[in-house]
């Protein structure tokens, strides 16, 4: 592979001297970028994953993995005890959604209800994390909103709300809108702030009288036991409810999916340019290492050092820096991966500054997920680079003519 010589003289051109100051700074340079580079790769794509991932388990833990609507309505007790469907779910709930406004004393704000059963409103995931405050029996004339709902209006538990229906009563002085007040039973926190700040769960009861809907509009929530698997869990649904109305988490939330990977790769392929611009200082501090070195080369080739090891020697030093540097890049990038959201604290006390808030990007932390088989892209890419750029500078040395190299020295 390669000799002890071609090693010891690899190692050598390495090393710092100073009448080669300039050429080392360039190596310096090319280190430190695709240093840089590969860490900020790693970091970009970890909090993409961490984002994605934490995004998923919100609408997951929010919303139901799979809905059934009928257009009818009706749900036979069959298709709802389907074995079938028991093995893959762990749940199914009955509900109703409509939209109206709510009204405290100085304020209003729109909102979507969505309503359940007095029994299975404790079963939502939102109702049974830590942060849900207040009785998790939605009872008759009681309402649950989101905190960022409960903070835009200054209301409390046990405060009174009215909900005004954009259905109608005929009245002596013509049409006005139905309008029921409700006392606030809990208040939920979800961690997206758009759903605590626009939803709202009523007694499906309440709900269908106050928005006058029926039964046709309801549909069915399943909650399945791996909702990763959801495309496999979907075909056994739609063969159970065949003729029904089927869509899933992935399918309400595909654009915003697809925009997310679509920025994925934009930033891997903007990112990765940095990687290239430094690996092309490589072939600039080699190409003057050579001019450097002609006299050298010219020396060990009348020893009888072939133009093969020559060329090994000035590869080795360029493949050496990138691969050094990529795995430099590694342990820098894992390291600020790991520690992104204390980065994030100390950066927003340091400045008084609110990075990233939870209003525009819907979680309250920077959320971060290393995958190794990322990573392993970015190294194989990275040193991929930098053994091409090597190439040049290689055999431009092993093809110097010796005889005019050491008549001109």
């Amino acid at each position: 592979m390669i000799s002890q010589l071609e090693k010891e003289i690899t190692f050598r051109y390495l090393k710092t001297r100073k009448k080669n100051g300039f050429i080392n700074v360039i190596s310096i340079f090319s280190f430190i970028g695709i240093s840089l580079g590969v860490a900020v790769l790693i970091v970009v794509m970890s909090v993409m994953n961490g984002f994605r991932s934490e995004l998923i388990d919100k609408i997951i833990g929010f919303n139901a993995h799979v809905v059934v609507s009928s257009y009818s309505g009706n749900y036979n007790e069959k298709e709802i005890n389907n074995t079938n469907l028991h093995i893959i779910s762990n749940k199914v709930l009955v509900t109703n959604n409509s939209e109206g406004i709510l009204l405290s004393n100085s304020n209003a704000s729109g909102a979507l209800f969505r309503g359940y059963n007095f029994s299975d409103f404790d079963k939502l995931s939102v109702i049974n994390n830590n942060k849900f405050k207040g009785d998790k029996n939605l009872s008759k004339k009681g309402i649950s909103i989101g905190k960022e709902l409960s903070l835009d209006l200054n209301l409390n538990i046990g405060d009174k709300i009215t909900i005004l229906s954009p259905k109608g009563i005929e009245t002596l002085i013509g049409m006005i809108p139905k309008q029921e007040v409700y006392e606030i039973r809990s208040i939920f926190s979800s961690g997206l702030y758009e759903f605590d700040r626009n939803v709202a769960f009523l007694n499906i009861n309440d709900l269908e009288n106050l928005f006058e809907t029926d039964a046709p509009t309801r549909s069915l929530e399943i909650y399945l036991n791996e909702p990763e698997n959801i495309e496999a869990s979907k075909e056994i649904i739609q063969s159970i409810f065949d003729g029904n109305f089927i869509y899933t988490w992935a399918d309400m939330n595909q654009s915003l999916f697809s925009a997310l990977k679509v920025e994925r790769n934009v930033m891997f392929i903007i990112l990765s340019l940095i990687i290239i611009v430094a690996a092309f200082n490589i072939i600039s501090g080699l190409t003057i290492l050579v001019t450097n070195k002609t006299r050298d080369i010219a020396i060990l080739k009348s020893i009888g050092v072939t133009n093969y090891s020559i060329k090994k020697i000035f590869f080795f030093v360029g493949l050496l820096i990138g691969t050094f540097a990529t795995f430099f890049g590694i342990i820098l990038g894992i390291f600020v991966s790991v520690n992104i959201e204390k980065l994030r604290e100390f950066l927003s006390n340091a400045f008084n500054i609110k990075l990233f808030p939870e209003e525009i990007y819907f979680l309250s932390n920077l959320p971060s997920e290393i995958s190794f088989e990322s990573i392993a892209i970015i190294a194989f890419c990275s040193i991929i680079i930098s053994t091409i750029v090597s190439i040049y500078p290689a055999v431009k040395a092993s093809n110097l003519d010796t005889i005019k190299s050491l008549k001109y020295e």
